[in-house]
């Protein structure tokens, strides 16, 4: 299983911070990532970037199990 890390408004829709998902590609985990935490959920995914260990990743991007994938919504300042 690879590890999701929800940052921000994801994981206040997610009510949690990490999970580990399975999956073998991005595209994936975050389509069990929606299922399981529904539409507020998807709404934030929308408009996040998704990195894995530390690069931009997109839907086709192959995961590993020691993987660490990380949601970050946009941030706003002030």
């Amino acid at each position: 299983m690879t590890h999701l890390r929800f940052f921000g408004p994801a994981g206040e829709k997610a009510g949690t911070r990490v999970v580990e998902i399975p999956g073998d590609t991005v595209g994936e985990l975050l389509e069990v990532a929606r299922s399981r935490y529904g539409d507020g959920f998807a709404e934030v995914l929308a408009r996040s970037r998704v990195w894995v260990n530390g690069k931009v990743a997109g839907p086709a991007t192959p995961v590993h199990p020691d993987d660490e994938v990380a949601i970050l919504p946009p941030v706003s300042g002030g």
